[in-house]
C-alpha cells in the first residue's frame, strides 16, 4: 500500500529500460518503495537496469514482455500480481520511430503505432482490471505534448501519444471511484538515448525532472500533469491557433 503521502511500496515498470520510468523507480526507491517490476523484453540492458536497482537496496525483477504481442499480455504481466499488490504502474513503453523513414514505410510507421497506442491498450487494460480487483494503485501513463496537436515534423510520433492520450482520460473516467488512480504524465522534450542528436525544443527537461514532477502528482492525486508546468499555456495556445498559422510555424 501507499504511504501517508502516496509513495507506492510497489511499482510495475512496463517499458522497464525506460530513462524516464528508471529516474522515478531510483526516486521512488529513496523514498519508501521496496519491490520494482521491470517488464520488457529480455535484453542485457533490462538485467542491468534490475541490478542497478538492486545497488539501491530494492527487491528488483525482471518479467518478459512484449508490447507488440498483445495475446502475450495477461499471462506476463498476471504473473506480477500474482506475486502480490502492486501499488502503482508506471506505463512507459514507447519508440519515437523516424518520422522520414516511417513516412516511406508504411509498415515502420505502423509498429511505431502498434508500440506506443494498441500495446499500451492491451497492457493498461490487463492492469487497470488487477488494480481494480486489488481495490487500489495508480496506473501513470508517460504520454507527450506531441499528442496535443499532430506537427508535420513528427505527426507519426504524435499520433500515436494522441491516442495514447485519450485511451488513458476514458479509462480514468471508467476506473473513477473504484480505488484506480489514472494519471497522465505529458513531457515536452526530455534530454533522453530517445531524443540525442535532435535539435533542443525550448522548455527542455530531463528524466529526473519528470520523475519528481510523478511524485508530486501522485502526492497531490492529479489527474494530469505536464513537465514543465508552462507547457501546459504553450501547449493551450498552440493547439487553438489557426491551421494556416500553425502550418507556418517552425515545429
Amino acid at each position: 500500500m501507499k504511504d501517508a503521502f502516496g509513495i507506492p511500496q510497489s511499482l510495475l515498470i512496463l517499458g522497464g529500460t525506460s530513462e524516464i520510468a528508471l529516474a522515478t523507480a531510483r526516486r521512488m526507491i529513496v523514498r519508501r518503495t521496496r519491490t520494482v517490476w521491470l517488464a520488457g523484453r529480455p535484453t542485457p540492458a533490462l538485467e542491468e537496469a534490475a541490478e542497478q536497482l538492486r545497488a539501491l537496496g530494492a527487491d528488483a525483477r525482471t518479467v518478459a514482455f512484449d508490447a507488440l504481442d498483445p495475446e502475450s499480455h495477461e499471462e506476463a504481466l498476471g504473473k506480477v500480481f500474482a506475486e502480490g499488490d502492486i501499488d502503482m504502474v508506471l506505463m512507459a513503453v514507447g519508440v519515437r520511430g523516424d518520422q522520414a523513414l516511417d513516412e516511406r514505410e508504411p509498415v515502420a510507421a505502423a509498429r511505431v503505432a502498434m508500440t506506443n497506442y494498441t500495446g499500451a491498450v492491451s497492457s493498461g487494460l490487463v492492469c487497470a482490471r488487477a488494480l481494480q480487483t486489488q481495490g487500489h494503485g495508480s496506473l501513470v501513463v508517460l504520454s507527450s505534448v506531441a499528442g496535443e496537436r499532430a506537427r508535420r515534423s513528427n505527426f507519426i510520433y504524435g499520433s500515436s501519444k494522441a491516442g495514447l492520450d485519450a485511451f488513458a482520460q476514458g479509462l480514468g473516467d471508467a476506473l473513477h471511484g473504484t480505488g484506480v488512480h489514472v494519471m497522465i504524465v505529458r513531457p515536452g522534450f526530455v534530454r533522453t538515448r530517445m531524443t540525442a542528436g535532435l535539435p533542443e525544443a525550448p522548455l527542455a527537461t530531463t528524466p529526473e525532472a519528470v520523475a519528481a514532477a510523478i511524485e508530486l502528482g501522485l502526492r497531490r492525486r492529479s489527474e494530469t500533469v505536464w513537465v514543465p508546468g508552462a507547457l501546459r499555456v504553450v501547449m493551450s495556445a498552440l493547439r487553438h491557433a489557426p491551421r494556416g498559422l500553425f502550418r507556418r510555424l517552425p515545429l
